[in-house]
């Protein structure tokens, strides 16, 4: 007999009249407002222009959507290509399945191109956003409990998930909650990649890299104890195996970065200083403009007194 355990939520969608109201669209959409915002802040902190990075965000977040949705379609093709199936639920974005590794892939393209429309480099964007998608794929992690998916093995630990679905083969009862520890994890990613960008001074992309070699040591682990339906390689999952190579890529970016270009850049974005140094040096101008007018009005003023004296000491 189970004492406690997480429940699941009934349903994952609530209508108000024709509008369904999705628990994972929710979650997506307050994830990357919460990346958004915070990259926004180091974005400043580093140097940058206030609302750049919502700017760029505007060519990731669909990028990053549709990278994700292809990753999951193409690993998992046979859910929506094999005989029963549906090709249309490929397009159901709302109803689950966005794999990480395509939606920053993906998502990486449309920073690039939004960083090579303002002259930004990649490398110092990434570096500002990374805590924050840390902190949006943690949110968005609850939108697998929405949807009673992605769950690990069975358990009667108190802090177990009770799954009620019986839909698509889930067997109801009490499973790892996968999708908590994932999150936990990523906001721990998060607080590292802060903690260490403030303590080392990280640049030329390596806190990014940081973020990424994080995420996949924790993901390994917990991927390996998911029980749903995956594709396997030499008895691992393939995500496992992604996420160990991808671990491997962001390690050897780490070592080779920092010898090649230590330190961090100075300038992030070309002109933010430079508009404020404008405006600052048009401020004194204008105080050197009203002071001039000042002394040009007093020595106007004294002159006006000497000529009343003058008149005055004449019909004297």
């Amino acid at each position: 007999m189970e004492l406690a355990y997480i429940p699941s939520p009934s349903r994952g969608v609530i209508h108000l009249g024709p509008i369904p109201l999705r628990g994972y669209a929710f979650c997506i959409i307050i994830g990357v407002f919460v990346a958004v915002w915070l990259g926004n802040k180091r974005w400043i902190a580093r140097g940058g222009r206030a609302g750049t990075v919502a700017d760029i965000a505007v060519w990731a977040v669909p990028f990053g959507l549709v990278g994700g949705r292809l990753y999951h379609v193409i690993t998992d093709y046979e859910l929506y290509f094999s005989e029963g199936r549906d090709w249309v639920d490929a397009f159901k974005i709302w109803e689950g399945g966005l794999g990480i590794w395509g939606a920053i892939a993906l998502g990486a393209v449309g920073a690039w191109i939004g960083c090579r429309r303002r002259g930004i480099p990649l490398p110092a964007y990434a570096d500002a956003i990374a805590p924050g998608i840390a902190l949006a794929q943690a949110i968005g992690r609850w939108g697998n409990w929405f949807n009673q998916e992605l769950y690990g093995r069975r358990t009667d630990l108190p802090w177990a998930l009770e799954i009620t679905s019986s839909t698509d083969g889930r067997v109801p009862g009490t499973y790892h909650p996968t999708f908590l520890y994932e999150s936990l994890w990523c906001i721990g990613v998060a607080l590292l990649v802060i903690w260490a960008d403030r303590r080392f001074k990280l640049g030329h992309g390596r806190a990014f890299a940081l973020y990424v070699a994080a995420y996949c040591s924790g993901r390994a682990w917990i991927e390996y104890m998911r029980v749903d339906d995956a594709h396997h390689i030499l008895g691992l999952r393939l995500n496992v195996w992604t996420a160990l190579i991808v671990f491997l890529l962001a390690v050897t970016y780490l070592v080779v970065s920092a010898k090649k270009r230590p330190g961090r850049e100075e300038v992030v974005e070309p002109g933010a200083f430079a508009s404020g140094d404008e405006a600052d040096g048009e401020a004194e101008a204008s105080g050197e403009d009203q002071a001039a007018e000042g002394d040009d009005q007093a020595a106007a003023d004294a002159k006006d007194e000497v000529k009343d004296e003058a008149g005055s000491s004449k019909k004297t």
